[in-house]
């Protein structure tokens, strides 16, 4: 059997999850679980994030996910619902809300006294400056008073644009206009910490987090390591060697002949590609880990297979090579990709065997 394997650490996730708690002690947690758990698979990971207070996805389809495996913690759409008819299904599974245009607010409205009465938060979302979604502060402030006058609880929420930047002028200009609307709504719960914000704004934090690349042992910055934030790989990403070559100087390897050899050496091929989810396009010279060392990638990775440079070490058919993981972390290897590692674990393909450890 060919042994692509994605193995996903729950002790790891458990251990993110309580540095978020230290990070943010006095707030509660919505533990970002969409895009079926950055690619971790849901399944694989409700149970570590079961002592998190609440669960955020993008659509109804992953909320209704979690309901039917068991778990009842709160939900939240942070997209809101895409359709009048999406409401219905809202309600009955107990799944909040995040509103953020005029016909949000209308569909809500229709279903009122059904979604008070489950005692449902609406989330309202500050657009202060990153225009995806969400009012302006011109908007904003009469859509929450006119919420609460009708019996609504609001939570008001903004998302970061640059939150890993450090002097990005946006940032000072999206915390000013969130406070601004925060005071005007006064009393009124909050929301606009991502995962590089609790790191960087304690101050912050409010009612309540929402972590997401940080619980899955991945940065949230550019220029600070996992290792740096106290934080562990929840993933890692393996394959087995399937076969050993020896190439003299002047041989090439793979599509293309792109990868020449300088001198004599020894390849392994290893049963993983493009079609697993492992990136193609590397600008910078891409790494795994053999037996915690790390060994170069040569030549092209093609859609099963890729070569790597197992010279003077001890490989074997049947060897595991980490491509991802505790010694070749994913943000290393999207960086040498000219991505983030959030993309690389997003787009993970169904191949590789799953195991949680």
């Amino acid at each position: 059997m060919r042994q692509a394997t994605v193995y996903i650490d729950s002790e790891a996730l458990q251990y993110n999850l309580n540095r978020v708690k230290q990070l943010a002690p006095t707030a509660k947690i919505v533990s970002m679980v969409k895009a079926n758990a950055y690619g971790h698979g849901v399944k694989d990971c409700l149970a570590a994030l079961s002592e998190t207070d609440a669960f955020g996805v993008a659509c109804l389809e992953e909320a209704l996910e979690i309901r039917e495996l068991g778990f009842q913690q709160p939900i939240t759409l942070i997209e809101g619902i895409f359709s009048a008819d999406e409401m219905t299904a809202v309600i009955e599974n107990n799944i909040e809300v995040v509103v953020h245009h005029q016909v949000q607010l209308d569909w809500l409205h229709a279903h009122r006294q059904a979604y008070i009465a489950k005692n449902l938060k609406v989330w309202v979302k500050l657009n202060s400056g990153m225009n995806r979604l969400g009012f302006k502060v011109s908007e904003i402030i009469d859509v929450i008073h006119a919420l609460k006058a009708e019996g609504f609880t609001c939570v008001l929420a903004m998302h970061f644009a640059n939150a890993d930047a450090e002097n990005h002028p946006l940032n000072e200009q999206q915390k000013n206009q969130f406070l601004q609307v925060k005071a005007a709504c006064a009393p009124i719960m909050a929301s606009c910490c991502n995962s590089a914000a609790i790191f960087k704004w304690p101050e912050l934090n409010f009612d309540f987090v929402r972590p997401g690349i940080m619980l899955y042992g991945a940065s949230p910055f550019a220029d600070k390591s996992i290792n740096e934030l106290d934080i562990k790989p929840v993933m890692t990403f393996s394959a087995e060697i399937i076969a050993l070559n020896h190439i003299e100087q002047g041989e090439s390897v793979g599509y293309g002949s792109t990868f020449v050899a300088d001198t004599a050496m020894d390849i392994a091929i290893v049963s993983i590609g493009y079609g697993d989810g492992y990136p193609r396009a590397f600008p910078k010279q891409n790494y795994v880990a053999i037996n915690e060392k790390p060994t170069r990638v040569i030549g092209r990775v093609a859609m099963d297979m890729i070569a790597i440079d197992v010279t003077g070490l001890d490989a074997a058919l049947g060897t595991e090579v980490e491509l991802w993981g505790k010694h070749r972390l994913v943000d290393d290897v999207a960086d040498a990709n000219g991505t983030i590692g959030y993309e690389l674990l997003c787009r993970m393909s169904a191949r590789p065997v799953r195991k949680k450890i």
